[in-house]
């Protein structure tokens, strides 16, 4: 599948048309799948800035590249609530600062609220503005990037020492 196809698979879950009128690919179908494309590039190819390569399959792309338009099919779905479960897991340093970036951008832009899951704590702290932290299962801090990061269970249980 290309990116463009790829991302519009997200917004596929909004669809009205009917399966008989979509098998058809006729009418209401014909029409509803032409805006929607309109909307997913104008909205969603052009906020992650991947309009030339929209046409490319995606197995072609970069691990940092596939990894933004996964972002792209969840933002096609209009979510209130995005989950992000480590978005920037294997990047490189310049990914993640985009995938970051990125992230901001579309609780800013959307209104989207954000869950996010990660274990690259430099971006977490960067963009968080609410953070609560496990350890084995266990909550052991909550509150600010600043209250969590001087927080003595933290720093016991990610860095090994007491502060």
């Amino acid at each position: 599948m290309t990116v463009l196809d790829n991302i519009k698979l997200g917004a596929h879950t909004r669809s009205r048309t009917s399966l008989w009128s979509a098998l058809r690919y006729f009418g209401p179908a014909q029409r509803e799948e032409l805006t929607l494309r309109r909307e997913i590039e104008e909205r969603v190819i052009d906020f992650l800035e991947i309009d030339h390569i929209r046409k490319y399959p995606i197995t072609m792309l970069p691990y940092g590249l596939q990894k933004r338009v996964e972002l792209g099919r969840a933002l096609a779905m209009q979510p209130q609530l995005l989950l992000l479960d480590e978005p920037v897991a294997g990047m490189n340093r310049e990914e993640t600062a985009d995938m970051a970036r990125f992230i901001l951008d579309v609780q800013e832009q959307f209104g989207t609220t954000i869950l996010l899951v990660e274990h690259d704590m430099h971006m977490v702290m960067d963009i968080c503005s609410h953070i609560v932290v496990l350890n084995f299962g266990r909550q052991i801090a909550e509150g600010t990037p600043a209250e969590v990061s001087a927080d003595n269970d933290v720093i016991e249980a990610y860095l090994g020492a007491a502060a």
